[in-house]
């Protein structure tokens, strides 16, 4: 793990049911730790990395920080957007002058969309039984 004694910026972020604790470290040479893996090893698809890295290139700080990211919940697609909202807000609190580009970005906006519940009366949120005629 990242030695804890090094100053550090915290975001939260937030997407489905995914919750990301971010710890930026400034001065860094640019690796980003998920779960103790690297991203390269945490993440399959390139989209994903992709995402995950969006505030950073917004930002102008790629290979300038050091990420160390603790993420629980939900799938992977909800993990990488959940990071990459935790990592927008402690790039804020990093450099408070940001967050106009990255609001602009829409890394700031937490997305509200959820898995809708399933209601009575039928097998899925809005699937139905199947309707016979006789």
């Amino acid at each position: 793990m990242y030695e804890s004694k090094k100053k550090y910026y915290y975001g939260t972020g937030r997407r489905k049911s995914s919750v990301a604790r971010v710890r930026v470290y400034e001065n860094g040479t640019g690796y980003i730790l998920i779960n103790g893996r690297e991203i390269d090893d945490y993440f399959g698809l390139d989209t994903l990395k992709l995402i995950v890295n969006q505030p950073l290139v917004a930002a102008d700080l790629v290979g300038k920080l050091d990420i160390v990211v603790t993420v629980a919940g939900g799938g992977v697609s909800g993990q990488a957007g959940a990071i990459r909202h935790g990592l927008s807000r402690a790039l804020v609190t990093l450099n408070p002058e940001l967050r106009p580009s990255l609001k602009a970005a829409g890394f700031m906006t937490r997305d509200p969309r959820m898995k809708e519940r399933k209601k009575y009366g039928l097998k899925a949120a809005r699937r139905a039984p199947q309707f016979s005629k006789r």
